[in-house]
């Protein structure tokens, strides 16, 4: 691993690599932007001036640089807070929202090259895949790290973190194995809040990238790991995988000499849709439905086939997902994005404005929402986890049934969304936040990212943000 995070930094990435890295950034900085709506996210920033310390790097919406540890803290809590950032199947991760400000926040710290920046954004991307799909298990049909109530997204996303900020500091193939070694034991996360509700995972990705940038910076000043931090009798997989892990997940496409043969990054699924990931074809139904000219008034019943797995999630307990008491909560509810879908929004066809808490407590909606059923579908239950379908089935007041089979997600490789695409979610997600000049200097910062002498072009537009009249 370290071999092939060196010689990636020194010889670069392919083309499609480094540009689907352009795309990320985009992506983790107008969520950042975004989830400046959030009470969570200005207690995050609260926490972090009260900190103190050095003026190395900069946190979005914040006007005076901070740590370069508490820079990639902040970003990573608001690239996650709003369950918008991209997913790697059938892993589930959410690896950008912490390798994206680790990495910008070492690369500022230290002066690096834009193209340097995206290399190691993209290694760190590789490297936080690539461990998590070693506790991804093939028969079981899910993540080893998931059935033990870890949150793999944070974990992995550490180690990914900590090899992104390792290269751009220098080190040497020694230093990545110490980076990870120490990480090892600063990487952690719990999922429980997925089921009965908490904000601690807005903090994960942010806690992910701090631990990646903290351990580069003390390798620097000389603290060591374990060489098998990985494979050892009392390493990674040990401690959180129980031993149960899959090594040609790790290797599978590295050559001896460092070379990868086979990047996983740009296959890595984009979020069109600010709620969970397994609400999306849900989404897509309902946007369909209504593109089919069905009303609300017209429906009798819906049911939502999924695979069986992501019913705990979007549709357990029944009557909780039918009564979102919060936006946050509608995130993860089957019955309201098919809702949400059906009556349409903004955006990409569902944006942030329709995941308010109002919105959740509408009585038309709810009144729709307890209609739905959300069950298991054996088609579902065959393609799962490798893309997150749904099979949806809309009963009219006349008797007439309709069926929609959303079996590949939008934002994935069989339905990639267009740079224009990211651009609406981007502008989306700015909107009223972020001046429009600014705004339009970091989407040209972006697009020439590989060409800067530096990152602060790119991410001084975004160290004051607007604060709009009306919070949704």
């Amino acid at each position: 691993m370290a071999s092939f995070a060196v010689r990636s930094a020194e010889d670069g990435v392919p083309d499609d690599v480094a540009a689907s890295v352009q795309q990320r950034v985009l992506d983790v900085l107008g969520l950042c932007v975004a989830a400046h709506r959030l009470p969570t996210s200005a207690a995050a920033i609260g926490h972090v001036l009260d900190q103190g310390g050095h003026a190395q790097a900069t946190a979005v919406g914040v006007p005076q640089q901070v740590t370069a540890a508490q820079a990639a803290f902040t970003n990573g809590v608001l690239a996650h807070s709003l369950d918008y950032d991209d997913t790697h199947l059938p892993s589930v991760l959410h690896p950008s929202a912490s390798v994206v400000p680790a990495a910008l926040a070492a690369a500022e710290h230290v002066g690096a090259t834009g193209e340097q920046t995206v290399r190691a954004i993209a290694v760190g991307l590789e490297v936080a895949v690539r461990l998590g799909m070693a506790g991804y298990d093939e028969r079981l049909g899910n993540s080893v790290f998931f059935e033990h109530g870890q949150h793999a997204t944070s974990i992995t996303g550490a180690m990914g973190s900590a090899v992104a900020a390792s290269l751009l500091h220098g080190a040497d193939e020694r230093g990545v194995v110490d980076a990870l070694g120490l990480t090892a034991s600063m990487a952690s996360g719990v999922i429980e809040a997925n089921r009965t509700g908490g904000t601690v995972k807005r903090l994960h990705c942010g806690l992910a990238a701090q631990a990646g940038v903290t351990a580069a910076q003390l390798v620097r000043r000389g603290f060591t790991g374990p060489p098998t931090v990985l494979e050892g009798r009392f390493g990674f997989f040990e401690a959180w995988l129980h031993g149960r892990f899959f090594a040609s997940a790790v290797t599978d496409g590295l050559d001896p000499d460092g070379r990868c043969r086979d990047w996983s990054v740009p296959g890595i699924f984009f979020k069109p849709y600010p709620a969970n990931h397994f609400t999306h074809a849900a989404i897509d139904a309902g946007l369909a439905f209504r593109a089919r000219g069905v009303r609300p008034e017209q429906v009798s019943s819906i049911t939502v086939g999924v695979a069986s797995a992501v019913i705990r999630t979007i549709g357990q307990p029944i009557e909780v997902k039918r009564a979102p008491a919060t936006g946050y909560q509608a995130q993860f509810s089957g019955p309201y994005a098919v809702v949400a879908g059906l009556l349409g929004g903004s955006g990409l066809g569902l944006g942030l404005d329709d995941f308010t808490d109002d919105l959740a407590r509408d009585p038309r909606r709810r009144a729709l929402m307890a209609r739905v059923e959300v069950v298991a579908d054996p088609r579902c239950d065959a393609i799962y986890p490798h893309q997150l379908p749904a099979v949806v089935t809309l009963r009219t007041t006349s008797g007439e049934e309709l069926v929609e089979e959303v079996l590949t997600n939008r934002g994935g490789p069989a339905r990639p969304l267009s740079d224009d695409e990211l651009a609406v979610k981007f502008a989306d997600n700015v909107a009223a936040r972020l001046a429009p000049p600014a705004a339009d200097a970091v989407r040209r910062s972006v697009a020439d990212l590989r060409g800067a002498s530096d990152v602060r072009a790119l991410l001084t537009p975004l160290s004051r943000l607007s604060v709009p009249e009306e919070t949704p």
